[in-house]
């Protein structure tokens, strides 16, 4: 029976939804079908990640592909025939409904594939504070973090599903800070959707529109190149400075690879020149309308020609004509503290105008509990 992927993922009320493993191209057919997936959610990032065993899967309702997930499973020392199994900002499914019928056939699914527990980060918002409201809140000493902020604006459908993971037994993994060895729970974005370049740029403030503009009047060129050892020069030279653990080259390679196999506009790599220096780097990852700052990296030397800004303003132009409703600039921390280290983080990217997000969050679902017990507690002695 042919099986195709539709326009919309929700089933008729009171199916039974099942779920399968599926092929690379059912699965890109389905994520093409979509407004916006996450490019962690797509085929070529199982291809990327080689280090762990991927599969998609598919949510059926009938005949009908509903829904859809990369799951990378990874092993437990010394245990390898159990996975924990990951689904990095994903599923693609229907979050507004009933969970359980989406997520017990998955569970069922992958206990009979050898997994020990699922991970999983819905993409689902929690809540969005505007740029001035962050603003703000760094400017009064009597709040410490985004959460303090008064005035948020829950979403009622991340109320629901953190809910409702909660009480079918799903166990929260996001850490205090944000940030942990998965993806990080605090985000930032411009929304693009409905906007111009002017209104963009109208949006950011004095310091990051002068950089903009301290670039084109100091001949920055912004180029879409494909010197991969250019950037990871750079990019050497950003973790040493930074003092970060770079990756190898042959990571970069891979993710070019994979990624512009699977679609040709789907990653692309910015360099911006200064009479012929290369002064900073990024890498721009889309699929359908949601756009992504992947990596970036600078030179030390130079730095006054703002060649980073030069390289945003070019991913944040060329997202917009191609339509796309955000431009993602991907994790910050939740402090707004003076003193905390990471606070310089968010003022960087409050600058860009947007909003800064809470999703979600990643959580985990036990499905062999003494292995789990097990995993957690080797996670815990290595610092997760």
């Amino acid at each position: 029976m042919s099986r195709t992927a539709p326009r919309r993922n929700s089933p008729a009320a009171g199916t039974r939804l099942t779920v399968a493993s599926i092929g690379a191209n059912e699965h890109l057919a389905f994520v093409r079908a979509q407004r916006s997936v996450s490019f962690l959610q797509t085929p070529a990032w199982g291809r990327v990640k080689t280090e762990w065993r991927n599969e998609s899967v598919g949510w059926y309702d009938g005949p009908r592909l509903v829904g859809a997930g990369l799951v990378l499973h990874r092993p437990v020392p010394r245990l390898e025939r159990y996975t924990l199994a990951y689904l990095p900002e994903g599923p693609t499914i229907d979050w507004t409904g009933d969970i359980d019928a989406w997520l017990d056939p998955l569970a069922a699914h992958l206990k009979a594939r050898g997994a020990f527990a699922i991970r999983l980060c819905p993409p689902v918002r929690m809540d969005t504070w505007s740029a001035e409201q962050v603003k703000e809140g760094a400017a009064d000493p009597g709040i410490r973090r985004l959460t303090d902020i008064p005035g948020r604006s829950p979403d009622p459908v991340g109320a629901h599903v953190s809910s409702r993971l909660r009480d079918a037994g799903w166990l929260p993994q996001s850490p205090e800070d944000g940030f942990g060895l998965g993806q990080p729970q605090f985000k930032y974005e411009i929304p693009l959707a409905g906007r111009t370049e002017d209104d963009l740029l109208g949006g950011m403030n004095q310091l990051w529109r002068r950089n903009i503009r301290k670039a084109e009047k100091e001949g920055v060129e912004v180029t879409i190149d494909a010197d991969l050892a250019a950037f990871h020069d750079l990019y050497v030279h950003t973790a040493e400075r930074d003092r970060f653990i770079p990756r190898p080259l042959r990571y970069f390679e891979s993710m070019f690879a994979a990624m512009s196999a699977e679609d040709p506009e789907r990653i692309r790599l910015y360099v911006a020149r200064h009479e012929g220096d290369p002064v900073a780097a990024t890498i721009l990852v889309r699929v359908g309308a949601h756009a992504w700052y992947s990596y970036g990296a600078s030179s030390t030397a130079k730095r006054e020609v703002r060649g980073s800004n030069a390289c945003q303003w070019s991913m944040i132009r060329d997202s917009l004509a191609a339509g796309c409703d955000v431009y993602d600039l991907r994790g910050i921390t939740p402090t707004l503290d003076a003193d905390d280290p990471h606070v310089g983080l968010i003022r960087f990217k409050v600058g860009t105008g947007g909003r800064a997000v809470r999703y979600v969050g990643e959580w985990d679902l036990p499905l062999r509990p003494m292995v789990y017990r097990a995993f957690d507690l080797y996670m815990r002695r290595r610092g997760r």
